[in-house]
């Protein structure tokens, strides 16, 4: 149950930090803060519940970050056209080996 709290914690910050591109730049979208904010709040409050429920903070963390930064830098490539070089790709592919260490090192 932990993990699917994990997983909305991941989905609410992927969206939020989506979100906060639209609030940048010379013509910020005003109604795209609100998500922002919200999402945020969400993402944290479903990360809380998953320490609640016995996930370790080390490893809910690494989970949440390595997968957040995965997802945005896919995202900002495919909704936003923006560069995804192949040094980039080696980089995402390090963080998701990093936390499959930590998941796989981490007693359960």
């Amino acid at each position: 149950m932990g993990y699917l709290f994990l997983a909305l914690a991941i989905i609410g910050e992927v969206i939020a930090t989506t979100f906060l591109k639209l609030t940048s730049g010379e013509k910020p979208v005003i109604w795209a803060y609100p998500i922002v904010v919200i999402g945020y709040i969400f993402a944290f409050a479903m990360l809380s519940q998953t320490l609640s429920k016995g996930v370790p903070l080390g490893i809910a963390y690494a989970i949440w970050a390595g997968v957040g930064v995965v997802l945005v830098a896919v995202i900002s490539w495919v909704v936003f056209h923006e560069a995804l070089t192949w040094q980039q790709l080696v980089g995402m592919g390090l963080i998701v080996g990093g936390v499959v260490l930590l998941e796989l090192g981490g007693k359960h």
